[in-house]
């Protein structure tokens, strides 16, 4: 359920609204904007794509800023303000070359209406579709919040189903824009965003392919290319890549070593409420089946280590736990394409894949099936 808070996350970010204004052979960029309610202070422009360490900043002078600069194609950027000494990014668009206008409300810049940006104008229209489907998302979200505080697992169950179906119809509608739009970033965009987190590479390898060879080469081409490499060599019935990471005492530990064992590959973090409300069963399925040559790996995307350990002991996790403490940099996760946890893979005594993403009962049904 944690690719929920990442799915509400984009929903908020990308609601802003645009018109066309760009004047034929414009080769850079002019971005003006004004935020009401900051009459001074600096705005700052964060360039995901280019891994920024500093984002650009400019000056507000009388709530208004300016931001000069050049696309080589349009590219999903961050807009944002200090606040109370931090910076915040509330307002996610689509740069590029032409005029460019933002207005908007300190207290609700992710509101902004954004002109100028065919490209967010693409992704406008295309959000607008979504959006009865995000309604249902966030409905579905407090449901299971709720249910998750009253330790009711079967109603939560039943929540992550009906969510899990919704995902399907963003994912339909994510395709039919796809191939009907190949030579938009936006297209890009949507297929790293929505078809990224745990994908079949038989739904997005024709769409992948179908793209603009220009748009394949952009930043969110690239990173769909990436994860569709990471699915085929994570998808069921493929040998399940090896890594070594360390364990809680800086013991080294591989997966390789687990061959003869039926082995759960766990992706979890301390940070992660779905991950943390997920623990029981897991506990319930290791305390079921251990006996029968079951065991797990728990691969954790924390960052620092006695958060890690605290979860483990809080939750009472007993197997092995192996991690690199580089969060959503860890390299067991970029080897798997991991987007979103919890997640994990059901691996045979070989090393096989035979089933990944299995939540609530459908872990214990699955091992009853092997195992009894």
């Amino acid at each position: 359920m944690q690719k929920l808070f990442v799915a509400l996350m984009f929903s908020v970010i990308l609601s802003s609204c645009a018109d066309k204004g760009k004047s034929p052979g414009d080769t850079s960029y002019l971005l003006t904007g004004n935020i009401a309610g900051l009459d001074s202070g600096w705005a700052y422009l964060y360039h995901p794509e280019k891994e920024q360490e500093i984002p650009d900043s400019a000056k507000i002078v009388n709530a208004g800023f300016e931001f000069k600069g050049n696309a080589a194609y349009p590219e999903f950027v961050l807009l944002g303000y200090d606040q109370n000494g931090q910076k915040k990014f509330p307002l996610g668009f689509f740069l590029e070359n032409g005029k460019i206008t933002i207005n908007g409300s300190v207290d609700s810049l992710y509101k902004a209406d954004i002109n100028g940006s065919d490209s967010q104008e693409e992704l406008k229209k295309f959000n607008e579709q979504r959006k009865p489907i995000e309604e249902k998302q966030k409905q579905l979200y407090d449901q299971y919040q709720m249910a998750a505080m009253q330790g009711d697992a079967q109603k939560a169950g039943e929540i992550q189903k009906q969510y899990e179906a919704l995902e399907g119809e963003s994912k339909t509608l994510v395709a039919k824009f796809v191939k009907e739009n190949p030579a938009s970033y936006v297209s890009a965009f949507q297929l790293a965003q929505t078809l990224g987190y745990d994908i079949e590479p038989a739904d997005i390898e024709p769409l992948y392919n179908g793209l603009d060879e220009n748009v394949k080469a952009s930043y969110f081409g690239k990173a769909v290319k990436k994860s569709l490499d990471a699915a085929k060599s994570t998808a069921i019935g493929s040998i399940a890549p090896d890594f070594t990471l360390n364990d809680i005492n800086g013991k080294p530990v591989s997966l390789a070593a687990y061959r003869g064992k039926y082995t759960l590959v766990d992706f979890w973090a301390s940070w992660c409420g779905p991950c943390r409300q997920e623990n029981p069963t897991v506990v319930k399925a290791y305390d079921t089946y251990k006996s029968k040559g079951f065991d797990i790996l728990g691969v954790s995307l924390d960052e620092k280590k006695d958060k890690w350990e605290q979860a483990i002991r809080q939750d009472k996790l007993t197997w092995t736990h192996v991690s690199d403490l580089k969060g959503w940099e860890s390299d067991a996760a970029a080897l798997y394409g991991i987007k979103a946890i919890p997640m994990n893979y059901l691996l045979d005594k070989e090393g096989k894949i035979i089933a990944k993403s299995l939540r609530g009962e459908d872990l214990i049904k699955k091992l009853g099936e092997i195992l009894n």
